[in-house]
């Protein structure tokens, strides 16, 4: 299997992952900006991918910016779909409420997962099975 990525900007850093056994391919900042206390911006990283047959992107947050920082992402997670050609970028909040963050080119930014998509059928039923938890919802499990 492989993952395809076009640079779209010379100076974009291809996805990596730091360990051999991550998860996660680091997507990096192609672009220096400051985020103020409570905003959001779009950051480009330069690069588009093309993604294994019926294979999804999920853009994640990196858990180290979030902790240190409390830089997360808007739309958690940022869902690519195969089909997709476009340059990735990546919604940041910075949901810290006194001090701005700096983001410097080749900034890791955010983290990149590739997963398999299933696609069932979609059926109407009538009715549904029963399921150990019925129609209990939100709380129900004792949280």
């Amino acid at each position: 299997m492989r993952l395809a990525v076009r640079r779209l900007d010379p100076a974009a850093r291809l996805p990596v992952r730091a360990h051999d056994d991550d998860a996660g391919y680091d997507l990096h900042a192609l672009e220096a900006l400051e985020l103020a206390p409570g905003a959001r911006a779009l950051v480009r990283t330069g690069i588009a991918i093309e993604l294994p047959l019926r294979h999804a992107g999920l853009v994640l947050a990196r858990s180290g910016l979030a902790a240190r920082h409390g830089i997360a992402l808007v739309n958690a997670p940022g869902l690519i779909d195969g089909g997709y050609r476009g340059e990735l970028k990546v919604l940041l909040l910075n949901t810290d409420r006194q001090a701005p963050f700096s983001v410097a080119p080749g900034d890791r930014i955010a983290q990149l997962m590739v997963v398999p998509v299933a696609a069932p059928d979609v059926i109407e039923v009538g009715e549904l099975a029963a399921g150990t938890r019925g129609e209990a919802g939100f709380g129900s499990s004792g949280g």
